[in-house]
């Protein structure tokens, strides 16, 4: 798969991911009234995260949010904070994820600045997809708690039968749509992370090329440089005197005091 097609891919589906969250959230199906053991009824209760529902047999419906806060379980308050940090994390990283596409060239940002934001978005929807998973398997968790407490308390020691009528809550739509969401934002952001290796530009070794005159050995000194060819000696200058021609060795011999006798 090239890298446009597999970025292009990993944010389609985090955005089929991040509206599913968004989705999710508002749904009010998030626990449903359990109707085994009285499957005909006047009324349906639902729950939300926002709110509680009734539905009566002739079809209508009344809605009643929740005004407190402080008042609510402390298991439904982070399960609330868990999706709203999953979608605000979802939607940045859609905004982040747009500028990062390969297809779309804004001024004169780089293929390395392109993969750096794509690891981020990346990142910042897996960690999104994960407060989503958390959210609702927290809120599943404690659906299960007290379907099997209220279950229990419905049956006495009079031969297990049942005595009391308690209405007893399952799971509703909105955790499945919650896991479905959950799972797609999680895929998309590690397919974003393995765009990012192909984004970024590969590093390459420059190797040091030595260059050498050809025709002349060039020797450096710290005083100046000498050129000679190799037709030349290396132990040997020839300087000219007065119009003559004399050899004389490299290293000259300072005058004695016998020279001026």
């Amino acid at each position: 798969m090239s890298v446009t097609a597999c970025q292009g891919l990993g944010f389609v589906v985090s955005l089929l991911g991040t509206a599913g969250v968004i989705a999710a959230t508002c749904m009010d199906q998030w626990s449903t009234q359990d109707l085994y053991n009285n499957p005909v009824t006047a009324v349906f209760n639902y729950q939300g995260l926002w709110r509680s529902c009734v539905r009566e047999s002739s079809g209508f419906t009344e809605c009643r949010g929740y005004f407190t806060l402080l008042g609510l379980p402390a298991m439904l308050q982070a399960v609330r904070a868990l999706m709203i940090v999953g979608i605000v994390l979802s939607v940045i990283s859609l905004l982040v994820a747009i500028f990062a596409l390969k297809c779309i060239r804004i001024g004169n940002m780089d293929d390395s600045a392109k993969a750096k934001m794509t690891l981020t978005s990346g990142i910042m929807f897996i960690i999104a997809g994960l407060c989503a998973i958390a959210g609702v398997s927290v809120f599943a968790n404690m659906l299960v708690t007290n379907f099997w407490m209220s279950t229990a308390s419905m049956y006495t020691s009079m031969g297990g039968m049942v005595q009391t009528v308690q209405t007893r809550y399952t799971f509703g739509a909105a955790l499945f749509v919650g896991w479905v969401a959950g799972g797609l934002t999680l895929i998309g952001g590690v397919l974003m992370c393995i765009a990012c290796r192909g984004l970024a530009p590969e590093e390459t070794n420059y190797k040091a090329v030595s260059y050498h005159a050809s025709g002349h050995n060039v020797a450096y000194r710290p005083g100046g440089f000498k050129a000679s060819t190799g037709f030349e000696s290396n132990t040997r200058n020839k300087k000219i005197y007065d119009g003559g021609a004399r050899t004389e060795d490299e290293g000259q011999s300072h005058p004695s005091k016998y020279d001026y006798v």
